[in-house]
């Protein structure tokens, strides 16, 4: 709103001229929804607990039992705050913000319809696994589909540290642009178990993510870089500022000890948009890299329940996901997530280093 204001002014005003620029309008769409989530937070907390919107703890994590009843459904002061701060500083006019605005808030209906079954049954049981893995499906194949049918947007697979590799899938791209946006959906969801863990790695790729973005929007600099230049997907950065913005805001109440968990509504709203925001700059496989933590967790449940099957009850870990492991074998919570924080920023920086190694 205020870019749709002010800079049509800045034929009479040339200090407007400053609100074209997508770096300028990223860092306030930050600062913005950070000022957002600290201005709602303690409101929606109380609100969540008046109406007792309370976690479910399950009792194989005896070390959480503690935090039953603690406020969940927190995601929707993140997205409350991403979508205040994208109106104020985002091209509304631009195809690829109002996509990940609909993946954002497609994903984050189906993590509050979750949520609210897990609280209204009183137990950890919300949709059904194969309930859920289909609506998942069914919102990333609308937006894939309408994605892949812009112009200047191609179904071709860019792969890290080769500058001559892209292969095209055509119509297979569909589907894995689908699994991309599902399994990143997914692998924040089951990362979302310990006090300020999936958010503070969700801040860290999204901020790794603004800068793909940022790059793949700007001729000059996606032609020296040799990625793919995609006609303005660089607005989406204000979007990811967005998400920085309100990720850090968030982790102001949900860091350890959590007033606040982000619940389903958070988690898979955010997996799904930053799967997203990697095809949108032909980044799919770097965001392996980025999101390595996510994908480490992920294997691990994987690893976890194959293994107990094939055994007949063995395992592999203590408990899956990864986290719980570690907190079974007695690491405190808190360096188990700072020790993650760690290494979610080394791979952030392996991830960006894709730019030059090529």
């Amino acid at each position: 709103m205020i870019y749709h204001l002010l800079y049509p002014l800045t034929y009479k005003f040339s200090v407007f001229n400053i609100f074209k620029y997508i770096t300028f309008r990223s860092v306030y769409a930050l600062i913005t929804s950070l000022i957002i989530t600290l201005l709602i937070g303690d409101r929606m907390i109380q609100w969540l607990k008046r109406i007792k919107f309370g976690q479910y703890i399950q009792e194989d994590v005896y070390t959480h039992k503690k935090k039953q009843g603690t406020p969940t459904m927190g995601g929707l002061i993140i997205i409350l705050s991403v979508l205040g701060s994208v109106f104020l500083w985002g091209d509304l006019t631009n195809p690829y913000l109002l996509l990940c605005t609909g993946v954002f808030l497609g994903f984050g209906l189906i993590g509050f319809l979750d949520d609210y079954l897990k609280i209204k049954r009183k137990n950890n049981k919300g949709l059904s696994v194969k309930l859920k893995f289909l609506l998942q499906m069914l919102v990333a194949s609308i937006f894939v589909f309408i994605l892949v049918y812009l112009p200047c947007y191609s179904t071709k697979l860019y792969v890290p540290f080769f500058k001559q590799i892209h292969p095209d899938l055509g119509s297979l791209y569909i589907l894995f642009a689908m699994l991309v946006i599902v399994g990143s959906s997914n692998g924040v969801n089951l990362t979302d178990g310990l006090d300020g863990l999936a958010i503070g790695i969700c801040v860290i790729c999204f901020a790794c993510l603004a800068i793909f973005v940022y790059a793949a929007g700007h001729v000059y600099i996606a032609k020296y870089l040799h990625i793919a230049y995609i006609p303005k997907v660089g607005e989406t950065a204000i979007f990811c500022g967005s998400l920085v913005g309100a990720g850090l805001g968030f982790l102001w109440y949900n860091a350890y000890p959590a007033q606040i968990f982000m619940g389903d509504v958070g988690s898979l709203s955010l997996g799904a948009v930053m799967g997203f925001i990697s095809i949108l700059c032909k980044q799919e496989l770097v965001l392996l890299i980025l999101g390595g933590l996510f994908v480490f967790e992920t294997v691990s449940v994987i690893l976890q329940v194959g293994y107990f099957k094939i055994t007949g009850g063995k395992r592999i870990f203590r408990m899956a996901p990864l986290h719980h492991h570690f907190e079974l074998k007695g690491v405190p919570e808190s360096k188990i997530v700072i020790r993650f924080w760690i290494l979610a920023i080394l791979l952030g920086m392996l991830g960006l280093s894709t730019l030059k190694i090529r």
